[in-house]
């Protein structure tokens, strides 16, 4: 009966073994795919995420990230919460959606004003009643750029303005169809570069970022410093004031941990390899609170990040053998007090035991019935004394145990010692009547 249910037990053990292994392969050879959305192929966003998509291939060959085209920062966060993308590089300036997490801050971007030397602008006010070239909505420098005329009071009908790719901003600007341009860029940027050197345009500086910084807390204060596209004549000609940004690598909050820590970890352990693609990355850094966005980190890049630190207990080694040894030293404390205590009630009871058998002795040597009754008196006396002990802990219930034992024989002893005086007393009383009947059968 046994063997009949043994056969089938097995073949479902063998079984179950099998899927659960053909489950873990599959799942150390899955693939995962993910979307990375970025920005415009002129633009940086781009060909940073098409380094960042080799790299990870290159490391692990399980994650194949597809870059995709966009407009920029918005639309990016916009395919993040609609999951048309699983990550996205977005400025810090850009309004969070609660899908995103936070992986790495990439690099750093600068505010770019760029004005024509006809136009007799000299400050951002001066924008007023002047035709500006912004990119293209949808872009993290298109709402940036409303930012700074809000901030310094210009509505948009005080002035005109197109938006579109950069190659349309700069043929306006060099046919002098718009008066300005502006852009969200890396500092020493190749594009602003060409535009300053082939055209009479300039820097405009960009001074109140702490005074924005106050509402829009992820913005800084920050230069584009002296010399910074050209160096004879230097461009700008002066450390020019302006506000800064991060670019950031964001990511959907329900992918796999596992998978960012991964991605998280191939660019952080491999940035080398990354730099020698796209100088930027030397820039890469783990998120900061001060870095905007009011996200938070993933937990797996988190994860990462968390790897060398040490765990409760070895973080808090210190208080814990201090806390230990006290508390060793409390309980060892307890421990001799109660010692101690215990020895007390011993002590207590061993004299009364004491007592006891000092009472055994003198009962075993009372010869009258008085003095029976006296010690018997004293028995009593003391068990009363031993019940107050007792009854206020200082004496323990073994010794009490102990103790009734040993005053329990004390009072058969006087009792077998009552019998035994009465019957001497009774051979005594006939031993003096046959006495006297012999001396009157005498006479």
């Amino acid at each position: 009966m046994q063997n009949k249910f043994m056969l089938p037990v097995a073949l479902l053990s063998v079984v179950l073994i099998g899927v659960f292994g053909w489950n873990v392969h599959q799942d150390t050879q899955r693939v995962y795919e993910l979307t990375l959305a970025t920005g415009s192929k002129t633009g940086y966003y781009y060909p940073f995420g098409q380094a960042i998509a080799e790299l990870v291939f290159q490391q692990n060959p399980r994650l194949r990230i597809k870059v995709l085209e966009t407009e920029g920062s918005e639309e990016n966060m916009r395919r993040l919460q609609a999951n048309e993308a699983q990550l996205a590089i977005v400025q810090n300036d850009t309004v969070a959606v609660p899908e995103a997490r936070v992986i790495a801050s990439l690099f750093k971007e600068v505010f770019h004003l760029i004005v024509s030397e006809q136009s007799g602008i000299q400050s951002v006010s001066d924008l007023k009643g002047k035709h500006i070239a912004l990119m293209a909505q949808g872009s993290g420098s298109y709402s940036s750029f409303w930012l700074v005329s809000k901030h310094y009071g210009l509505k948009p009908s005080d002035f005109q303005f197109t938006a579109g790719s950069w190659t349309e901003a700069t043929k306006l600007f060099v046919s002098g169809e718009v008066d300005a341009i502006f852009r969200v860029q890396p500092p020493g940027s190749d594009l602003v570069s060409d535009l300053l050197q082939n055209t009479p345009g300039k820097l405009v500086p960009i001074d109140q970022a702490a005074a924005m910084k106050i509402k829009l807390p992820y913005l800084q204060a920050d230069l584009i410093p002296k010399g910074t596209y050209k160096g004879d004549p230097a461009v700008p000609d002066v450390d020019l004031p302006t506000v800064g940004v991060e670019a950031t690598l964001l990511v959907r909050k329900d992918i796999d941990p596992v998978i960012v820590k991964e991605i998280t970890r191939i660019l952080f352990e491999h940035r080398r390899n990354l730099v020698a693609t796209n100088s930027l990355a030397a820039m890469i850094s783990q998120p900061s609170e001060s870095g905007g966005l009011a996200l938070p980190v993933h937990e797996g890049a988190q994860a990462y990040f968390d790897r060398e630190k040490p765990d409760f207990l070895a973080a808090n080694s210190d208080v814990i053998g201090l806390s230990f040894s006290f508390v060793t030293l409390f309980v060892s404390w307890l421990w001799q007090l109660r010692a101690r205590f215990l020895q007390k009630q011993k002590n207590r009871a061993d004299k009364f035991n004491l007592i006891i058998l000092n009472l055994i002795q003198r009962i075993r040597q009372a010869g009258t019935f008085d003095e029976i009754d006296q010690l018997q008196e004293e028995l009593f006396e003391i068990f009363k004394q031993v019940i107050g002990d007792w009854d206020e802990d200082r004496i323990d219930s073994d010794s009490f145990h102990s103790f009734t034992f040993t005053w329990e024989t004390a009072l058969k002893i006087a009792s077998e010692r009552e019998k035994l005086l009465r019957n001497s007393s009774l051979v005594s009383h006939d031993l003096k009547a046959d006495l006297t009947a012999v001396k009157k059968l005498g006479k």
